[in-house]
């Protein structure tokens, strides 16, 4: 088994690694022992596209992230004074003995997107960074208002503003010395004194200079200096005059007026109460103001455009763009609502009489309703689900308040954590209707650059900003201005679409990413570092990416390679892994049967190798077979979805024939997400009467009364708390403690089931509280995990231990491989069918107390694709699965595609949105969209078999479909 490339040049990358210093051509590994890896000695070559690969849960990523990437990690922690390490988070050293010529390491996994709401597509790539900085320095800024261009202020212009206010109001003149910015300022404080100035407004508080607080340096502040007090009246003109004029120089051009009405005050005095908050703070500036009306704009900079930034976000919706409200259409799902149709409302958990009489009413027009069959009933039908939503007019005596108000107080008063969570479920994002959706101030959509906002520009397609900002010219001074920060914009744009996302929007919000679009995103973050001789380690960065696109994603992974970097990536892809300049290949199984290097070299060694089962697939030897006869769609037994519209959808109207295996393809972007997982399945899920969010715009659903359930499997994956693990996932270990409750010794003692779980007092161990391990910290070094000195690690307390089921206690079954709990359980048959579950998807080798935190990718993915497939179904249920190869071997699919025919072959319908060949080859009918990603696409392109389908010269996915169904 060669350890290193056979070729005696030095590479490009070789020589710079070398020159910074390294005196390997390698990354040498000896002696990993992480997880299931098996004291593994291993050589990746510096400067080249490495791909690991092998069966899920073979150790791929036990090698890749938590050897390489946190070994390099803690180097770079270690070079760190031991103050700085106090407060970053350190990853534990590693179980190897060895790693030498390892480079400064990035990683960019397949984590999902982030969860900010506040995170977007050009937040992640730091474009948006770039595109404030250019709409600050080179903006055209106009009135928000009117749309008139903004002029400079003179102060003769601002002292008639202030002499119009009312006789005898009181006048501060003060001077922004600083406007939101962290730091203790003393220097700027100094400045006022120096001036002559006494007195000062620091956050909102006036006060003396020589008693002004001190600034906690790690704040924002806002410093004002009172440079006048005045009362308007005849007579003050020209004192009124040198104030302002002091004062905008202290300003740089800006100074507010902050003034209280006389009414106010005079009212104020009457009422015996403070006139605190009732002044008026007026910002004036002699560079930005409207002649027409009368507004003043702050210095234009870049957290202007900052919906992050509260001199940015609007003020309403606080930069999020929306509001988070009861939706009408999910407090009333269905507006031809039956008392037979048993959906339980929101509304059905409050007690208050208000809504008894609102729920009494709902009922007895239901039952009207219901006898009557007169069309003629919609319009009094949307007037009554009004009142009952908002309450009735004001003026009646005898009214109701609405639904939505009282859902509101309730949630805000609400102290039982599950009757929040159940009101929760019923609110939804609405926008925001001050700015319209665009999360910031008014004043910054007044700005733009040829023609656009900001909001606008970042409303387009990667593809359509990319030809924005290539059409942009400056000339002169400008040029010098926007022409580094035009570069920057230009070629994030370019990696983003060489990778395959030029479909995504600028403003698309990183938490609806998949997993694949999210790790490409910051991939594009990294070819702009432009770093040289650095490790980058990346996971499945081909997922979500249709065939067409993955050279492209190739040739973007080749650049990072540029000045001398490495590219070590966990993949499946087999275009990826014939495109490598170096394949590692680990098994030969999963789990305990893995963690060995079974082959290593070019991807031509690898598939020669006949210990490889990559292998055996790279080479043809073995293959995933075309199925010989496919199942016959039956358009009159099918679902009908009509009139979709969501995203780049142009008015599709879908039919899914059931008792199939249907996917869904078409290049990245096209619309397969918006089609299936906004518009379908909520769709589906509320037809039947579940809850789900609000389906996208649609004109109509038929066919449902064919189907009785709805279980969708997205790419989601398992909880990350490390007391989570598959028995508890899955519900097996609820059955489980129920059968240790039922054996003789916990009846004469009392066990009740929650005695044997560790995640409540009672049975647990309470010196680990359930856990098995001990957590010392180490202030500046990793914290240490050692076994409980009480339990010895087996998380129950000793009497817990001593009951007995079949020989074996309570910890032991923890312990306890998923294949050798088959037969131990196999006279319980709800447990039995989910351990059978888990073992037809591969998974038979974990343990069942393994925590969710050391499952890979296509582990957790499978644990919950068994959890799903193990539950009851009738033959008429519709499975909706998202991208489920992800993480899977070539041999993972197969037994995957095993599963999925034995659903359908029961009577099931199972759709899969997919791009994996073998899967679309396997499958009874595909509806592919397409022809291309975002504007480009939203059409049903092809709907028939994957025979058909192949036959179409000019169809993307047909073109690579075809070389795979030659028998």
């Amino acid at each position: 088994m060669p350890s290193q490339n056979s070729s005696s040049s030095i590479s490009t990358g070789e020589a710079l690694a070398l020159a910074a210093g390294s005196e390997y051509s390698a990354i040498s590994i000896r002696g990993a022992r992480t997880h299931n890896l098996q004291n593994v000695d291993l050589d990746i070559p510096h400067g080249k596209l490495v791909v690991i690969t092998g069966p899920s849960g073979s150790g791929k990523s036990s090698l890749a992230f938590d050897t390489v990437y946190a070994e390099g990690q803690r180097q770079y922690i270690e070079s760190l004074s031991v103050y700085s390490r106090q407060f970053l988070t350190q990853l534990q050293r590693p179980d190897v003995d060895s790693i030498d010529g390892l480079q400064p390491t990035i990683c960019i996994d397949q984590r999902p997107g982030n969860q900010n709401p506040r995170s977007t597509v050009a937040t992640n790539t730091e474009i948006y960074d770039y595109l404030r900085l250019l709409m600050a320095r080179l903006g055209d800024v106009s009135c928000h208002q009117c749309g008139e261009p903004v002029r400079h202020q003179s102060l003769d212009q601002i002292q008639e503003a202030l002499l119009s206010l009312a006789e005898g109001t009181k006048l501060l003149i003060l001077a922004p010395i600083v406007r939101g910015r962290k730091g203790q300022h003393a220097e700027a404080l100094a400045t006022v004194r120096k001036a002559g100035l006494v007195r000062a407004r620091i956050d909102g508080q006036l006060c003396e200079l020589d008693a002004a607080p001190q600034l906690d340096a790690r704040k924002a502040h806002t410093i004002e200096a009172v440079v006048d007090r005045i009362v308007v009246r005849p007579g003050v003109n020209s004192r009124l005059a040198e104030s302002l004029q002091l004062a905008a120089r202290h300003g740089d051009g800006a100074l507010v007026a902050c003034y209280l009405d006389p009414e106010q005050e005079k009212q104020a005095r009457t009422t015996g109460t403070t006139t605190e908050g009732l002044w008026t703070d007026r910002l004036f500036s002699t560079k930005y103001a409207c002649p027409n009306c009368q507004v003043n704009l702050a210095e234009i900079e870049p957290r202007t455009f900052s919906f992050n930034s509260p001199y940015g976000a609007c003020p309403k919706c606080e930069g999020l763009g929306h509001l988070n409200q009861f939706d009408p259409d999910l407090v009333v799902p269905i507006r031809g609502l039956s008392l037979a149709s048993g959906v339980v409302a929101p509304w059905a958990g409050l007690r208050s009489a208000t809504v008894k009489k609102s729920r009494a009413s709902l009922e007895a027009f239901l039952t009207e309703h219901d006898k009557a069959k007169d069309a003629n009933w919609s319009d009094f039908t949307e007037s009554f689900f009004t009142q009952l939503l908002y309450g009735e007019p004001a003026e009646k005596t005898d009214r109701f308040v609405g639904l939505m108000t009282l859902l509101e107080q309730e949630l805000a008063t609400a102290t039982d954590e599950a009757r929040r969570e159940q009101l929760e479920a019923y609110r939804g994002q609405i926008s925001c209707q001050e700015c319209g959706g665009s999360r910031l101030r008014r004043e910054a959509l007044g700005v733009r650059v040829a023609g656009k906002t900001i909001h606008e520009i970042t409303q387009q397609s990667i593809y359509a900003a990319a030809a924005f900002f290539q059409g942009l010219h400056y000339a002169g001074h400008d040029q010098q201005i926007a022409k580094p920060i035009l570069q920057e914009i230009r070629s994030r744009l370019g990696f983003l679409q060489q990778v395959g996302l030029g479909y995504l929007t600028l403003a698309r919000s990183s938490d609806s990413l998949s997993g694949g679009e999210f790790q490409r995103v910051r991939l594009a973050t990294g070819i702009g570092a432009g770093l040289a001789g650095i490790l980058y380690i990346l996971d499945e960065p081909s997922i979500g990416l249709h065939s067409r696109d993955n050279d492209r994603l190739i040739a973007a992974l080749r650049d990072l390679q540029t000045n001398g970097s490495t590219v070590l990536v966990v993949e499946h892809d087999e275009a990826m892994m014939h495109a490598a300049d170096w394949l590692i290949d680990i098994g030969p199984g999963a789990g305990s049967q893995g963690g060995k290097v079974i082959a290593a070299g070019t991807p031509a060694e690898v598939a020669a190798d006949p210990l490889s089962l990559t292998g055996a697939y790279l080479s043809g030897r073995q293959t995933i077979a075309v199925p010989t006869n496919r199942r016959t769609a039956d358009l009159a037994r099918a679902i009908t979805i009509a009139g979709c519209t969501a995203n780049n959808l142009q008015n599709v109207t879908a039919t899914i024939p059931l008792g199939l295996l249907i996917a869904v393809t078409g290049v990245s972007g096209s619309g397969k997400s918006s089609l299936i997982n906004e518009t379908l399945a909520p769709a589906l899920i509320r037809k039947l009467g579940g809850v789900a969010p609000k389906p996208a715009a649609h004109a109509s659903l038929v066919g449902t009364e064919l189907i009785d359930k709805v279980i969708e499997i997205d790419q989601r994956g398992l909880g990350r708390s490390p007391r989570s693990n598959a028995a508890t996932y899955t519900g097996l270990w609820d059955e489980i403690r129920k059968v240790f409750a039922t054996t003789k010794e916990a009846r004469q003692l009392g066990y009740a089931p929650n005695r044997f779980s560790f995640n409540v007092a009672g049975g647990r161990c309470e010196t680990c509280q359930g856990q098995g391990l001990q957590r010392i910290e180490m202030n500046f070094l990793p914290d240490i995990f050692v076994p409980c000195p009480t339990c010895s690690g087996q998380r129950f307390n000793a009497q817990t231990l001593q009951v007995l089921y079949r020989g074996k206690n309570i910890a032991e079954i923890l312990e306890m491989s998923i294949d050798e709990a088959v037969g131990f359980f196999e006279n319980f048959s709800h447990i039995e069918r989910t351990l059978v579950s888990l073992c037809d998807v591969g998974l038979g080798y974990l343990k069942l107390g393994q925590p969710s935190t050391t499952l890979s990718g296509g582990e957790a993915q499978r644990v919950k694709l068994a959890t799903e497939l193990a539950r009851a179904e009738t033959g008429r249920t519709f499975y909706l699965l998202d991208e489920p190869t992800t993480g899977l071997h070539f041999d993972d699919i197969r037994l995957l595609l095993g599963v999925l025919q034995k659903l359908v072959d029961r009577g099931n319908t199972v759709l899969v949105i997919e791009h994996n060949l073998d899967v679309i080859k396997s499958a009874d009918w595909l509806i592919d969209l397409g022809p291309d990603g975002g504007d480009g696409g939203g059409q049903i392109m092809f709907a028939g078999t994957p025979e058909q389908l192949a036959s179409l010269p000019e169809n993307l996915t047909g073109k690579f479909l075809k070389p795979l169904l030659k028998h």
